[in-house]
């Protein structure tokens, strides 16, 4: 129903209504005029009867009444269904001025319409974003590892690295007390090691041959002594004792085959590892 539909429609309705109650006005005005002419001492006579004279008075009445009603229901109705919560509440203010028109009578009134209003639009909450974990870089990745020179190998593996030394660069065959040669080979691997959280295991190898003296009655006892040496003067270097440990393996990691000089000499060595983890 578009606007000036409904306004026709209204004005319609109201028309109507006051028509109906001129005409119930009328109507009671007849019937109290009848009633004085009913009473009058000079007109008893020509009176009618008082039950012809009110019984169709009183069902024209009740008629008039009924209809008004169903008018005013009708107007109610029609004001109720043309509002609507859209762009058609834009032209609520006609309506305003259609209730405002003469006031129709006191028998039924228009309730006034409500306009229901539409909630406020609730803005979601921000959602934080999601918070990657960094991942620690790994400290083995940039060692400054042109400093140590052509005489410690390195061996990179996915969580540790490992500094190998031939034990003729440390040890004079057959002994455990560093060389100045020695001290100089891990002299540059302390410096590199030095500002580096984690923990070194300091592993000393020997080749198959047999030792038997009164102060290393076996390779074990040799090549723990050689690895306690290397630990003892890494921690005179500056590097906390707590990140080192000593191990002896003697013969049972060889490189190469024990047969020949070659590889006897390739085992005999001293092996750093440098794990990932951080020292406890």
């Amino acid at each position: 129903m578009n606007h000036a539909t409904a306004v026709a429609d209204n004005r319609y309705w109201l028309e109507r209504q006051r028509s109906l109650e001129f005409e119930l006005m009328k109507a009671r005005e007849r019937q109290c005029s009848l009633k004085r002419a009913a009473g009058a001492p000079d007109l008893m006579a020509a009176a009618p009867a008082e039950g012809e004279s009110d019984g169709w008075m009183l069902t024209y009445l009740d008629l008039i009444t009924v209809l008004l009603v169903m008018v005013m229901a009708m107007l109610a109705q029609a004001l109720i269904q043309r509002h609507v919560p859209t762009q058609a509440s834009v032209r609520l203010p006609a309506v305003a001025e259609l209730t405002r028109v003469e006031s129709p009578g006191a028998l039924l009134r228009v309730p006034p319409l409500v306009v229901p209003t539409e909630p406020a639009a609730v803005e979601p909450e921000p959602v934080a974003p999601a918070v990657t974990p960094e991942v620690p870089a790994n400290p083995l990745a940039d060692l400054p590892l042109e400093q140590l020179g052509s005489d410690i190998e390195v061996i990179r593996h996915e969580r540790t690295v490992s500094f190998r030394i031939d034990s003729s660069l440390l040890f004079p065959s057959g002994q455990t007390d560093l060389d100045p040669q020695g001290m100089q080979v891990l002299q540059r691997l302390a410096g590199v090691l030095k500002g580096l959280p984690q923990r070194i295991v300091v592993a000393g190898h020997t080749d198959t041959r047999t030792i038997r003296n009164d102060r290393y009655p076996s390779n074990w006892e040799l090549s723990g002594a050689r690895a306690g040496s290397v630990v003892r003067f890494l921690q005179q270097q500056g590097i906390a004792g707590a990140r080192l440990m000593a191990v002896g393996l003697a013969d049972t990691q060889p490189l190469a085959d024990n047969a020949s000089a070659e590889g006897r000499a390739r085992n005999r060595r001293v092996e750093l590892t440098l794990e990932q983890r951080e020292a406890l």
